[in-house]
């Protein structure tokens, strides 16, 4: 009786080819400006959540996560886009360029990857704290709104807006040694506005110091860092 040789097994084709260029955009119920967020971003697939910063369950977010793998990039407009905070932002960051997969922030103009340099962390906390920064600020300015509303009766003027550009400027001249009361009136701001926001940037940067995280590789608009 001829012996049966059993033929090795078909390896599984892979869902997509490697080098996939994915999009993430999550805007909120009521923006429909979606497309503009990747805009001029040649992608091959985008993921789309409408839902709130601070909605947990975001199912197209899921999706993407789930979809891409090695040797694939993620495009988002901002880190805000893409983490409801410092740590959910940080853990999504994580959990993709640890299994080989590219993030790229446009706004910021940062990538993260899986290659070592021990500044990406550093980068990370900071252009995060930045945005998380905002986001409270907003917020505690539209409680002091309502407050002054329900006093006078109405509401007038327009806040100016914190923006992470105005932020990053504002830990610059900080960090230069500028005053911090001359650059509160500049910037729109009390002094303990000024002085919340320097503690704040001094504790992500100690706890980072102690924390011994994993190495990631970050480049700017300008080169690799």
């Amino acid at each position: 009786m001829p012996k049966v040789i059993k033929s090795k097994a078909t390896p599984k084709t892979s869902r997509h080819p490697k080098g996939q260029r994915v999009g993430y955009v999550r805007v909120s119920t009521l923006d429909q400006n979606e497309h503009r967020q990747l805009e001029g971003i040649e992608l091959d697939k985008t993921f789309l959540d409408k839902a709130s910063g601070k909605d947990v369950k975001r199912p197209q977010l899921t999706a993407m996560l789930d979809f891409v793998r090695e040797g694939d990039s993620v495009f988002c407009h901002s880190m805000d886009r893409l983490g409801r905070n410092l740590g959910d932002l940080r853990k999504l960051v994580d959990l993709m360029t640890e299994r080989g997969i590219s993030v790229h922030f446009l706004k910021e103009g940062l990538t993260f990857t899986g290659e070592d340099a021990p500044m990406a962390n550093l980068m990370l906390s900071v252009m995060g704290a930045v945005a998380q920064f905002e986001r409270d600020l907003i917020r505690e300015r539209q409680r002091e709104g309502i407050d002054l509303a329900k006093r006078a009766g109405a509401y007038k003027g327009r806040k100016r807006k914190f923006s992470p550009e105005r932020a990053a400027e504002l830990s610059r001249r900080l960090a230069e040694g500028e005053e911090k009361a001359s650059l509160a009136r500049e910037f729109g701001v009390n002094r303990a506005t000024i002085y919340r926001y320097v503690g704040w940037a001094a504790m992500e940067v100690a706890a980072l110091a102690k924390k011994p995280g994993t190495a990631k590789r970050v480049r700017t608009s300008s080169g690799a860092r």
